[in-house]
């Protein structure tokens, strides 16, 4: 009697926990899986997709570098937090062009380094080529697209 019992006992155990995993099982697999941004693999993937000419001039340190001050200006323009609000933008958040290889540049003079405006513009392409791979970032707006920044 106490074997059936346990037997028993044992299905409608198994029974719930399969329900369980099989629920969650189509629940994850219905959500995109989140981008993750990791530093070391970001830098060795631009290493090597950028033109010759100016993997011969950078270093991993250079790109590793030109990385950190590109997030330093996504944080600036409110692009790494979530939501809307004050804690995260309100709408398409636009960011590329000319006033970011400008902050780049600048942050670079501070710290003491002479870098190549069109080196720059050619790493923070083929990162954003990664960023775009890994599902971290839409593609390109195009015009009309979006609208016009605010001055805020």
């Amino acid at each position: 009697m106490e074997i059936v019992f346990f037997v028993v006992a044992g299905v409608f155990v198994f029974a719930i926990a399969a329900g369980v995993v099989g629920r969650e099982a189509r629940r994850l697999a219905a959500e995109p899986p989140k981008a993750m941004f990791d530093l070391d693999e970001a830098v060795d993937w631009v290493a090597d997709r950028v033109p010759y000419d100016v993997a011969a001039e950078l270093s991993h340190d250079d790109v590793r570098d030109i990385f950190r001050w590109h997030l330093q200006y996504f944080r600036s323009r409110g692009v790494t937090t979530n939501g809307d609000g004050p804690d995260g933008p309100a709408g398409p958040v636009v960011v590329g062009g000319a006033d970011t290889v400008d902050f780049v540049l600048g942050q670079a003079r501070r710290a003491g380094r002479d870098l190549d405006p069109g080196q720059v513009r050619t790493v923070l392409d083929v990162q954003m080529s990664y960023l775009q791979s890994i599902g971290a970032v839409g593609p390109p707006a195009r015009p009309g697209e979006v609208p016009p920044p605010s001055d805020s």
